[in-house]
């Protein structure tokens, strides 16, 4: 087979064609993102309590709903925000391998056996549950100059017009306008003037029940009909109202002279929105804000290509004066990370075709791995595109590591042909096939060692699995095609290519300057190689004339990596600079939406001043934190100029950050901080710190959130640990009404009666439906908000007796102020609070967390105090033992493949044992450079396993058949040391050249590409520059032991004799 590549180069040549258009084919129709779909599946559950504080929305909604979800399959953890505003938002999260579908389907049924329990009012207005889409693509901001488009009206243009258009659009998960705008009938009642009727709230909404009714007659003329019918026509009475006008004219009572009492008579009806706590602002202007998000495995920048090809269409028949923009923007990040790690690939391209064209010193050799490089590179597209793998960072920085693993296949082939030509002085074909005959076994040896190491990663679960999974298998691909490339094309272009250097000749026969520059430089390249060569060769001789020394100087290294593994703080993702920011402004509790919106505009006008930051997206009335509507908060999203315009160090993100938080320091009466948002997109909420402190045995809230601040002020303490900050809060003055049953039951009222009037005047009452623009909205009840001002206006509502007299609320209740929480969150069913923060400069967040971790332990446990992640941190400690997994399970892998290879349990044992230096240089960069164990530094460790392993085998596999040979153990090996250096070296320093702008990139993902560039780096540093010299002391010890009986023949296997070396005119 070897010979018929040779023979037949253009049928090689059509093969690695072949290959590329299926890359080239597959590269345009993948989705391009940041990550692949990495977040747990979250559902959502909300409902809603009109008129119920936190505690009765916890104790009467949420509690009984959390009792049905634990034993769900795949369930991670759930979560609550119960506000005083009677919402209830639930966030049900799932393993990552969970069907979305079908966990919203569990969910649905366990909150269906939890409805008895429930308060009717809260079925009645729904229990929404549905899937949320977490990755954030854009918000599109809808504005007009033009008074008569206020934010309501723009609101619901974008709900009529706009949602419903972009959620159709491919690739678009959902797209839905921030906030409760919706139009609704508000009927405003006066209850005054209802109390001198004898008119209660139930009144009316019997009323309009009765009159705002689709009310459905049937056909004349329907069959059976008397025979001759010709016709059938439908009956038509009025239904629904539209006007306010006709909701105004609703009969609510018949006087005793016959007159009729109207709506318009108690109060009146408008067309407004169904709530105001919640409001949009862009660039300190109000908005209607309309976050779009991306359906999972989606093409990211093609979905918002198509996002502003719709806007711009819908556009065309917008009113005069409104107009769109995006006011948020994730796909900037996305972009410039993609195309700083293509910058990066081609770089590393670059470099790896320099060192090779120093190494081979001949540009027809060089051309032969220039070649072969882009088939295996580019072939790998298919290979992502049949696995659904997307081009991201992860399945890129594949790419890019590959470049120079790759390029060792063919380099170990060019190596061998040219050495053969020039030692045995015979044509490059001939060479070729010799050589062939040589490295093959060592070929494909490599490619199943390779494979072995970063296949097994993919069965790995949850999300560090699937990341090391996207990353693994794209190389594992890559290396396939190498392996095929480099048995198939590289010999025929060998021989095809390559010329036999006459003896004396120089290195590059073109005459000129430039030519005898190049001839001076290899010269004296060569002769330093041939220097290094022979004190490589004595300096191995020594190393193992010494067993005992130098096997000593191994267990110190093995020493220093275990001292290592346990001194290099650990990590999740690196946080990056993309461009954006978040932040959260909070006031003092029970502050208006209007004081809330002071403050935000105060704070808009700061941020839109500073050089660096190009746009300001406000969610005023929204705790983005807890989940949870407060008049009292406002999140904001801070869009910063892009990187190319930030080059100063006071634009830099840590400096914006920090100058954003210094200002937000001084405001009074105003807790504020601006934070980076988690490096994937909807897990959790910040990048930091995200612990759950759970009341296990406290059994007060005042007292819990009491343990809380405290354990905030000791974290904080903390050296490891910065901003720390709880966000329960019990001290919100809250109104409370006593009512006094026994005298409402004394005077016959109905209790009923009396919450309903409560509710309906000081929240809103849900009457029913009416159909406007083609869309379905709400009518609602309400008092005047004259009659809601003031603790004293409760006293001026009525409900009515059983003798038709209105008695006063006053007469039946009595009021006082007290303090109470204005959101109760639960987590796993127990009060919790959240606690937020980051790791301090300098510091991991695995060392954050091992940190909150010893103080939770150590002081509050025994108080009655839990503790549990969410987000980001919940992750990296989930995490925490897949690294070490991965790193066991390669060495088993390549174990065992090798014992297959060699048919030899021994053997395996000298390519392993020059593993630990791979490791300990990659951890000892991390350390030196002040950096993190994480995800990334794990996923480089599995490369630099592989790689060290390739080494190893070229230098063991020759020496094996040489042995084989008769040489003596010692000779075999410094023989294969002598032999394999030069391949070693050429493909080691191909390698670490061509991560090297990992190391040194800058702009957005650098923080990421650094992580991964300086394991990979380091660790082949010293595995090429230390192990050279310990794999022939390995490969002695091992087959010294093997041939001296102390490991039993059977178990040993026979050492494969290697084919014979043909000779010329074979």
């Amino acid at each position: 087979m070897r010979n018929l590549f040779i023979r037949r180069p253009v049928f090689s040549a059509v093969i690695s064609i072949v290959i590329v258009l299926l890359g080239l084919f597959s590269v345009t129709r993948l989705a391009v993102e940041s990550y692949p779909p990495l977040t747990p599946p979250e559902i959502q559950v909300q409902a809603v309590y009109p008129g119920a504080t936190a505690q009765d929305v916890a104790d009467a909604v949420a509690a009984p709903i959390e009792q049905q979800l634990s034993g769900m399959e795949g369930l991670l953890y759930f979560k609550s925000a119960n506000s005083s505003d009677g919402v209830m938002n639930l966030s049900v999260y799932f393993d990552v391998s969970r069907n979305p579908d079908l966990a919203a389907v569990d969910v649905q049924n366990q909150i269906a056996r939890a409805q008895p329990q429930l308060p009717q009012e809260v079925v009645r207005n729904g229990i929404v549950v549905q899937k949320r889409q977490t990755a954030f693509l854009v918000v599109l901001a809808l504005s007009s100059d033009d008074p008569r488009y206020d934010t309501e009206y723009l609101n619901n243009y974008a709900k009529i017009y706009i949602d419903d258009e972009l959620k159709r659009l491919p690739g678009v998960g959902d797209a839905s306008t921030f906030g409760q705008l919706d139009f609704s009938m508000l009927l405003s009642l006066d209850p005054d003037h209802m109390a001198q009727l004898g008119l209660t709230v139930s009144d009316v909404a019997a009323a309009v029940q009765e009159q705002n009714a689709t009310n459905p007659a049937g056909r004349i003329g329907r069959e059976p009909a008397p025979p001759g019918t010709q016709l059938t026509i439908p009956v038509i009475t009025s239904g629904r109202l539209k006007e306010a006008s006709d909701f105004e004219r609703i009969i609510v009572r018949g006087r005793p002279d016959g007159s009729l009492v109207h709506l318009s008579d108690i109060g009146e009806a408008r067309l407004g929105a169904r709530n105001y706590d919640l409001a949009g602002r862009f660039d300190g202007a109000p908005t209607a804000l309309t976050p779009v998000f991306l359906r999972p495995g989606a093409n990211a920048l093609q979905v918002k290509r198509e996002v502003v090809t719709r806007m711009t269409e819908l556009a065309k028949n917008f009113p005069p004066g409104v107009r769109w923009s995006i006011a948020f923007d994730t796909t900037p990040y996305v972009t410039a990370s993609i195309n700083e790690v293509v910058k990066t690939l081609f770089e590393a391209l670059l470099l790896v075709t320099l060192v090779v064209f120093v190494f081979l010193q001949s540009w027809r050799a060089t051309l032969i791995p220039v070649v072969a490089v882009p088939v295996s590179i580019t072939g790998a597209f298919f290979g992502m595109q049949v696995l659904g793998f997307s081009v991201n960072l992860l399945t890129l920085f594949g790419l890019v590591l590959a470049i120079g693993i790759v390029v060792d296949d063919a380099i170990v082939v060019i190596e061998n042909v040219e050495r053969i030509m020039a030692e045995d002085r015979v044509p490059p074909a001939v060479a070729a096939d010799r050589a062939m005959r040589q490295v093959s076994r060592a070929l494909i040896s490599i490619v199943l060692v390779l494979c072995s190491v970063f296949i097994p990663v993919a069965f790995l679960g949850g999300i560090t699995g699937l990341m090391y999974k996207q990353f693994a298998i794209t190389i594992a691909v890559s290396v396939v095609l190498s392996g095929i490339v480099a048995l198939t094309l590289t010999p025929a272009l060998c021989a095809v290519l390559l010329r036999p250097v006459p003896e004396g000749a120089t290195a590059v026969a073109e005459s000129g300057p430039v030519a005898k520059a190049f001839n001076r430089f290899f010269g004296r390249f060569n002769r330093g190689f041939r220097a290094v060569t022979e004190r490589y060769l004595g300096a191995a001789g020594r190393v193992i004339d010494r067993p005992r020394t130098f096997f000593a100087a191994f267990a110190v290294a093995v020493a220093l990596l275990l001292v290592l593994v346990r001194s290099v703080p650990t990590g999740f993702i690196p946080s990056e600079d993309k461009g954006y920011f978040g932040m959260l402004v909070e006031l003092p509790d029970n502050a208006s939406r209007q004081r809330t919106e002071a403050v935000v505009k105060q704070v808009e006008g700061f941020l839109l001043k500073q050089p660096a930051i190009n746009h300001v997206v406000s969610l005023v009335g929204l705790n983005f934190i807890q989940n949870a509507n407060q008049t009292n908060a406002a999140i904001m999203f801070v869009m910063l100029k892009p990187w190319d315009d930030r080059t100063t160090p006071r634009d830099q993100f840590a400096t914006v950050l920090g100058g954003v938080n210094g200002f937000l320091f001084q405001l009074q009466q105003t807790r504020g901080f601006a934070f980076n948002l988690p490096e994937i997109i909807g897990l959790g909420t910040t990048a930091g710190l995200e612990l759950n402190l759970q009341d296990r045995g406290v059994n007060d809230i005042t007292r819990f959130a009491g343990l809380t601040g405290e354990f905030a002020g000791d974290a904080n303490a903390l050296p490891e640990l910065r901003g720390v900050y709880p966000t329960i809060r019990v001290n919100t003055p809250q109104l409370f009404v006593q009512v006094d049953r026994e005298k409402v039951k004394a005077l016959g009222i109905s209790l009923s009666e009396l919450f309903q009037t409560l509710q309906a005047s000081l929240s809103t009452l849900y009457i029913n439906d009416f159909n406007r623009y083609g869309k379905t909205y709400r009518v609602q009840a309400e008092a005047q908000s004259r009659f809601r001002q003031t603790p004293e206006d409760i006293g001026r509502l009525y409900v009515r007796g059983p003798n038709q007299q209105m008695v006063p609320v006053s007469a039946l209740t009595r009021t006082e102020f007290r303090a109470g929480p204005s959101v109760i969150t639960r987590f796993n069913g127990f009060t919790s609070s959240l606690v937020v923060g980051a790791p301090a400069p300098g510091k991991s967040s695995g060392e954050m967390l091992a940190a909150v971790e010893r103080l939770a332990q150590d002081k509050y446990a025994s108080r009655g105090v839990g503790y549990a992640y969410s987000g980001q941190s919940y992750q990296e400690r989930a995490s925490g033992g897949q690294g070490g997994l991965v790193f066991a399970l390669g060495l088993v892998m390549v174990f065992l493949v090798l014992a297959a290879q060699y048919e030899s349990w021994t053997i395996p044992f000298a390519v392993l044992l020059g593993v630990p230096f791979g490791t300990l240089g990659a951890l000892f960069g991390v350390w030196l450079r002040g950096m993190a164990n994480d995800v990334y530094v794990q996923i480089g460790l599995i490369v630099v396993v592989g790689l060290a392993a390739k080494n190893a085998i070229l230098i063991v596999e020759f020496a094996n058949e040489l042995r084989a040979q008769g040489r003596s153990i010692r000779e075999a090996a410094l023989e294969a040391g002598r032999e394999r250096l030069r391949p070693i070296l050429m493909t080691s320093f191909a390698f670490i050249l061509g991560v090297t702008p990992l190391l040194t990139s800058s702009g957005a993902g650098a923080a990421s590409r650094h992580s991964i560039g300086t394991g990979v780096f380091f660790g082949m540093l010293v595995a090429t520059l230390v192990g050279v010299f310990f794999i022939p002391l390995f490969f002695v010890a091992i087959r010294s032991l093997s041939e001296r009986g102390l490991v039993r023949p059977g178990a040993q296997g026979a050492i494969p004799q290697p084919t014979p070396v043909a000779v010329e005119g074979d």
